[in-house]
C-alpha cells in the first residue's frame, strides 16, 4: 500500500475522524502492519465565514496546494482531502502535483452502489457552495434524484449545526447542533428521500445521535472515505507535460529557444502550448573557460540547475547551450529524468534532411571543438567533421564572445563578417552542412539563410530549433 498523505486542518474534527477511521479500517495483525500515513495539519483562518453560495474559497485552494506540497515532499503516493468543499476545486490542484487525490464523491458513488443498489432518491446535506458548484450533480446526475434541505433547514439548520457559534466547527457535538441538523435531515426525509447523504466532513463526527432519531439510512461519508482510500490503487490522471529548461547558458539564447518551442506548437489558443519551466542562472560558469582554459567548472551548478527542474516537476531537460552538453554525460547518472541531448538530435536531423551529406562544418566555441562532443557523435554517424583553421577558429570566438560580439547584444556588423569568413573557410575545406554549434549563432545567421560558397549552396543546421522540434514532439506524444 502506498503512503497516504492527509490535508488535516480543514476543519481539524473532521480530519481527525477520517484519520482514525483509516487507522480502525486497516487489516492489521499489529502494529506494523498499519498504513504509512502522513498527517499535515496547519492552522487554518478563514474567519467566520459560511461556505454559503458567496464563499470565496480562494484561501482555502493556497491552503490545500501548499499542504500537498508539502505531502509531496515527504513522499506521499496519494493525497486524502478531508473536506467536500476542496473536491470542488480538484481540477484546479490535481494537474499541478504528482500524487492523485482520492475523491471523496467517487468514494460515495462506490459505497452508495455497493450498499445501496436499489435507492434513488438521495437526500443531500451540504454547503451552499457545493450546491452552487454542482459538486453531487456531477458525481450522481442521471443516477439518483437529488434532494436538498428546503431553505430554512438549509440556512437556519444546516449551516448554523455547522458554522454557526454553537456549532460543531466550535466544538459544540450536542444540543443545538444536533436538533439543527435533524431539522435538515426530517426535511429532506419529507420530501421522498431513501437515504441521507452528508456532504459535511463534521456529521460523521456525531453520527451515532443523529441515527436514532429516524429510520432512514445516514450515510457516514468518512468511513466510506477511509474505505475506499483502503482499497485505492489508481494513478493521478496525467499531466501535462513539462520541459525543464537550463537557462541563462546563454541568455539570450534562452529566450530564443522558448520562441522557437512556441513557435513550433501546433495551437489555436493558449491552453494548447506546452508547459515550460525555466532555471535561468547567467552565474553558471563559462564552459568554454572550463574547457579550453582551466576556468570554474559548472558541472555543480549546472547540476543544480536540472534537479531543481526536476523537484518542479519537469519531465525532461533541454539545456539550449552546444558547449554544456560536455557535461551532461556526468551530470544524467544522477537525475531521474532525461537530458534531451541536442547534439545528438541535430546529428539526427542532418540525416534525416541532408542524406547526400558527407561531412558536416561545425562552427562552436573552442570549448565544443576542442571537447570533440559534436566530432564523435558525427563521426559515430559516419559523418566526417570539419572544423575553421586556427584563424577562423578565433573569428568565430570573436563573433561570440568579442566586444561586438552576440553575448554583449550584436546580432550584425563585425560579428556577422567574422562569422561569415568562419563559414566560408569550412564549406571550403569540404563541409556539405554546416553546424551553428554555439546556440548564440543562429542569432546572427539563421539557418533559412541560402548561401553560395565556393560554387555550391551551404544548408546550416540550428540546434536550438532542432533541440525545440524535439521537445514539442515529446510533449505531443506524452498526450496522444
Amino acid at each position: 500500500m502506498q503512503r497516504l498523505g492527509i490535508v488535516g486542518g480543514l476543519g481539524p474534527l473532521a480530519g481527525a475522524d477520517i484519520f482514525f477511521k483509516l487507522v480502525k479500517s486497516t487489516p492489521a495483525g499489529g502494529d506494523r502492519d498499519h498504513l504509512d500515513i502522513l498527517f499535515e495539519q496547519h492552522p487554518f483562518d478563514e474567519g467566520h465565514a459560511f461556505a454559503d453560495e458567496n464563499f470565496n474559497p480562494s484561501a482555502r485552494k493556497f491552503y490545500v496546494y501548499n499542504t500537498i506540497r508539502e505531502l509531496e515532499k515527504r513522499d506521499a503516493g496519494a493525497i486524502i482531502l478531508t473536506c467536500f468543499i476542496s473536491h470542488t476545486f480538484l481540477d484546479e490542484i490535481q494537474p499541478e502535483i504528482k500524487p492523485p487525490i482520492i475523491s471523496i464523491m467517487e468514494a460515495l458513488r462506490t459505497h452508495l452502489a455497493c450498499e445501496y443498489p436499489g435507492v434513488r432518491n438521495l437526500g443531500i446535506l451540504t454547503s451552499g457552495y457545493a450546491r452552487k458548484k454542482n459538486l453531487f450533480e456531477n458525481a450522481f446526475a442521471g443516477d439518483h434524484a437529488l434532494i436538498y434541505p428546503r431553505p430554512p433547514a438549509q440556512r437556519d439548520g444546516l449551516m448554523e449545526a455547522i458554522y454557526g457559534p454553537r456549532g460543531i466547527k466550535a466544538g459544540n457535538l450536542r444540543g443545538e447542533s444536533i436538533e439543527l441538523i435533524l431539522r435538515a435531515c426530517h426535511d429532506v426525509i419529507d420530501q421522498g428521500a431513501e437515504i441521507i447523504v452528508p456532504g459535511f466532513t463534521e456529521i460523521p463526527v456525531v453520527i451515532d445521535a443523529l441515527r436514532s432519531s429516524f429510520n432512514v439510512p445516514i450515510v457516514d461519508c468518512n468511513q466510506a472515505y477511509a474505505e475506499y482510500a483502503l482499497a485505492y490503487q489508481g494513478l493521478a490522471p496525467a499531466r501535462p507535460y513539462k520541459i525543464g529548461i537550463v537557462g541563462g547558458v546563454g541568455p539570450a539564447a534562452t529566450v530564443d529557444f522558448i520562441d522557437k518551442v512556441v513557435a513550433r506548437t501546433a495551437a489555436s489558443r493558449d491552453q494548447d502550448h506546452v508547459k515550460m519551466v525555466v532555471e535561468h542562472n547567467p552565474q553558471i560558469p563559462d564552459r568554454t573557460e572550463n574547457l579550453f582554459g582551466g576556468g570554474a567548472d559548472p558541472t555543480i551548478p549546472l547540476y543544480s540547475a536540472c534537479k531543481k527542474l526536476e523537484t518542479q516537476g519537469a519531465d525532461m531537460i533541454a539545456i539550449p547551450c552546444n558547449t554544456a552538453h560536455a557535461f551532461v554525460q556526468r551530470i544524467q547518472t544522477f537525475l531521474g529524468i532525461p537530458i534531451v541531448n541536442m547534439l545528438f538530435e541535430t546529428v539526427e536531423a542532418i540525416k534525416r534532411r541532408h542524406p547526400q551529406c558527407r561531412a558536416v562544418g561545425l562552427l562552436a566555441t573552442s570549448g565544443t571543438v576542442g571537447s570533440r562532443v559534436y566530432n564523435d557523435i558525427i563521426e559515430a554517424a559516419s559523418l566526417r567533421t570539419v572544423v575553421p583553421d586556427a584563424e577562423c577558429q578565433d573569428l568565430v570566438m570573436r563573433a561570440i564572445y568579442g566586444e561586438q560580439g552576440v553575448k554583449a547584444g550584436f546580432t550584425d556588423g563585425q560579428c556577422r563578417d567574422d562569422l561569415l569568413k568562419a563559414l566560408e573557410n569550412v564549406v571550403e575545406k569540404g563541409a556539405d552542412v554546416v553546424i551553428l554549434g554555439c546556440t548564440e549563432l543562429p542569432l546572427i545567421l539563421a539557418e533559412t539563410d541560402d548561401f553560395q560558397i565556393a560554387g555550391k549552396r551551404v544548408a546550416l543546421i540550428d540546434p536550438t530549433d532542432t533541440l525545440a522540434r524535439k521537445c514539442v514532439e515529446l510533449a505531443r506524444q506524452a498526450s496522444s
